[in-house]
């Protein structure tokens, strides 16, 4: 692929809803071919790529192309994996590879890795970690895997949902099969209902004093709490300058030079 001339245009290619009424059945293989045609075209522009020449790449056409070839067939996996790969990190049009994946979600609908990317472009592109939590809960779900259900927790946090993470990963928890995963849960539940007590000791500071305080002992001081809580992941709990709870242990375990997960 690196040694080809890249003459390949791609052209204007018909909406997807449209072709697919014309096509009828014919629009599995026309969907296929369209995925295929897209992919081979990008192969073509690698040295362009390489140099950071994006203008010479005819990316308008390419999104087109691949989002008729998703609309054709939805199921077919390489076409929603080029986007990602494509679109996201080259020219960051992140909403708009969001917009097919959630269109092949609703297809694919045993497929993890969907709802795993549109978390990830959630949480690490648009910093939307409420919207991120919501997909890589779907991901835990499909796909049982503890790494999805972290970062759902993870990101019920982040996004000020604390709540609803401990909500999720106590259903989680009892439904783990394997006494490994149910005992790593544990740990990130018993973290999270101690985030929770002491975000809600803050929002009650601030409720009374109409202002965040600048320390935890503060809490303690002015009988919100009795103490300040221990941390399971081994880290201090802290409060940042926007009021938010954090920990420095940023809720992994690193006992024995193993991190355990975000």
């Amino acid at each position: 692929m690196n040694q080809r001339s890249g003459l390949e245009k791609l052209g204007y290619t018909p909406q997807g809803e449209l072709y697919k009424s014309i096509l009828g059945e014919f629009r599995w293989f026309m969907g296929d071919y369209l995925a295929f045609k897209s992919i081979i075209y990008y192969g073509g522009k690698i040295q362009e790529l390489r140099q950071r020449k994006y203008k010479e790449v005819e990316f308008y056409n390419l999104y087109r192309t691949i989002e008729t070839s998703i609309i054709l067939n939805p199921y077919h996996e390489d076409s929603y994996y080029f986007a990602q790969a494509a679109f996201v990190w080259d020219i960051g049009r992140v909403k708009e590879v969001n917009a097919l994946l959630k269109y092949v979600m609703k297809y694919r609908t045993w497929d993890y890795r969907i709802p795993f990317f549109l978390g990830f472009n959630y949480s690490y592109f648009m910093k939307d970690y409420e919207e991120a939590a919501k997909y890589f809960r779907k991901a835990a779900e499909i796909s049982g895997s503890p790494l999805f259900t972290k970062l759902a927790s993870r990101y019920f946090y982040e996004g000020g949902e604390t709540e609803l993470g401990i909500v999720f990963l106590k259903y989680m928890y009892e439904n783990a099969r394997k006494q490994a995963v149910k005992e790593s849960y544990k740990l990130r539940l018993e973290a999270l209902k101690k985030l929770k007590m002491l975000e809600d000791a803050v929002s009650e500071y601030k409720k009374r004093f109409n202002s965040l305080p600048e320390k935890l002992d503060q809490l303690v001081k002015k009988g919100f709490i009795d103490k300040i809580p221990h941390d399971p992941y081994g880290g201090k709990f802290y409060i940042d300058e926007k009021g938010k709870i954090r920990t420095t242990s940023k809720l992994t375990n690193k006992k024995g030079g193993k991190n355990e997960g975000s």
